[in-house]
């Protein structure tokens, strides 16, 4: 077993590479093998957001406040709310944030497949399919 304190690591900016706005990144964890998940509880300033990506196993969302934008390529941005649990599916192309008025954060977990690969980025998501 092992107890990760919160607080006990500090806060991480997400890199603008694969960000657009003020993103904090909170608790990363990651599992030892054979096991393959990992994940961290994710901030988002108002229209701050991710780059297109996709994650090779897929991905869980689970958020915990506020009010977020999410899609998958070819979608419609969808809203998303405290409570809410949102799944990619492996290699499907998504981005994920905050609503343009109002901070969200989420806790986001996903498994590295067998090369240690976990997320593959892309490019960025422009206003325009922001909707802002």
């Amino acid at each position: 077993m092992r107890i990760t304190k919160n607080g006990s690591k500090p806060s991480a900016s997400g890199p603008r590479e694969y960000f657009t706005g003020s993103v904090r990144i909170d608790a990363p964890f990651a599992t030892e093998a054979p096991a393959r998940a990992s994940g961290a509880t994710v901030t988002f300033e108002p229209g701050a957001r991710t780059a297109w990506h996709t994650h090779p196993l897929g991905q869980t969302l689970i958020v915990t406040f506020g009010k977020g934008r999410v899609q998958r390529e070819g979608g419609p941005v969808e809203e998303i709310g405290p409570g809410d649990i949102v799944w990619f599916p492996p290699d499907e192309k998504h981005w994920h944030g905050a609503a343009p008025d109002c901070a969200m954060s989420h806790i986001a977990i996903a498994e590295a497949d067998g090369s240690g690969n976990v997320v593959a980025w892309l490019e960025h998501v422009t206003d325009a399919e922001y909707g802002e």
